[in-house]
């Protein structure tokens, strides 16, 4: 049994999912490649890699298997020069941590604060991606024009309906409806993060009433079931991130794998206290301590607490780690993931199968 949707023909996908891009290390090359050559979307998550780098790990992905990938980028405004006191306040809410980490003093964070977006679009227009998402906000019409002239398919991320309205306006070719539930940074840039956090189950709904577009759903689904809920809800693909952390090929940290796997509960939390934005993440030392303290603008607060978050990681331990993670958490199971993705298929079809025995004559 085949499971497609028109999304999912388009791509030529196994079944209608996405390995969610996950900045920062865990959708590494051989994640992608994996999930890719399985029958899902292999996503990469872009938003601190260099040109470069982004075209030598996409390379790697060609040489492994010729399915379809996608890449995503942060597309968010960068900040004005940090003032000294915003600066100053910043580095002493962490340095305590930064001695006992043996990491010497905190150093005021320098721009640029990451990548020249310019140069990272120029590098997608080299690579030639089948898919390029945008989170946090959209692309200027002219860069839309000249990607979807070559054959890119794109998507944007959307906490509200007013954001998918504004993707549809623009000509993107789908919508990524991220749930309240979802983990990882929140997409939100025409509301306040906070006024945005509609669960996954009504925010799909909604955006596939109010939108003619495809609409990929995200945000807490871990297993089959999920996938065949929100496709029931008029969705044409799921995408799941938190699923694949523990995967033998995900670049996340041990330390933090363990702790997903070892978590019984939804035990996960809105921050900003780690880049600068809000982010949904596993609950650790570094967020309860940190959360009257204040922070740099996005992505600015990111090189105040790197330099803990790979201490901690190199240590095994996951009290200053970013462990983005979903509301499904606890779900967590490790497994490769081409056998993950074959355990979702199974799951999809089950779930289907029972949906489809409830109707009665």
């Amino acid at each position: 049994m085949k499971i497609s949707t028109p999304f999912s023909e388009t791509l030529g996908l196994r079944l209608p999912l996405i390995q969610a891009p996950m900045a920062g290390g865990p959708s590494s090359q051989e994640l992608v490649a994996a999930c890719a050559a399985a029958g899902a979307l292999g996503s990469f998550g872009f938003a601190y890699t260099q040109p470069d780098d982004m075209k030598k790990q996409a390379a790697f992905v060609r040489s492994k298997t010729d399915r379809p990938f996608g890449i995503n980028l942060f597309v968010a405004p960068m900040p004005e020069a940090i003032a000294p006191d915003a600066q100053r306040q910043a580095l002493d809410a962490v340095a305590g941590y930064y001695r006992e980490l043996g990491l010497g003093a905190p150093e005021p964070a320098k721009a640029p604060y990451a990548p020249d977006l310019e140069a990272q679009l120029d590098a997608i227009a080299e690579i030639r991606p089948r898919v390029f998402t945008t989170h946090f906000g959209v692309l200027p019409a002219p860069r839309i024009r000249s990607l979807k002239e070559k054959n890119i398919l794109l998507g944007g991320s959307a906490t509200c309906i007013e954001e998918a309205k504004r993707l549809e306006s623009l000509g993107f070719d789908f919508v990524i409806a991220q749930g309240g539930e979802a983990g990882g940074h929140r997409g939100t840039y025409l509301r306040d993060p906070a006024d945005a956090m509609t669960g996954t189950v009504a925010l799909a709904r909604a955006i596939v009433r109010a939108v003619k577009l495809p609409v990929v759903s995200a945000g807490g689904i871990m297993d089959g079931a999920g996938i065949a809920a929100v496709l029931a809800l008029g969705a044409q693909a799921a995408q799941l991130g938190t699923a694949f952390i523990p995967c033998p090929e995900s670049g996340a940290a041990d330390a933090y794998k363990r702790e997903l796997l070892n978590r019984e509960e939804d035990e996960t939390r809105i921050t900003d206290k780690f880049s600068g934005k809000p982010a949904r993440g596993l609950v650790n030392r570094y967020m309860k301590e940190m959360q009257r303290h204040p922070v740099l603008a996005f992505p600015a607060q990111n090189s105040v607490s790197g330099k803990l978050r790979q201490a901690s990681a190199k240590a095994g331990k996951p009290d200053f780690i970013a462990m983005w993670a979903g509301q499904g958490a606890a779900m967590s199971r490790a497994l490769p993931a081409a056998a993950l993705i074959q355990e979702l298929e199974r799951e999809l079809i089950n779930a289907l199968r029972q949906n489809a025995a409830l109707l009665k004559e």
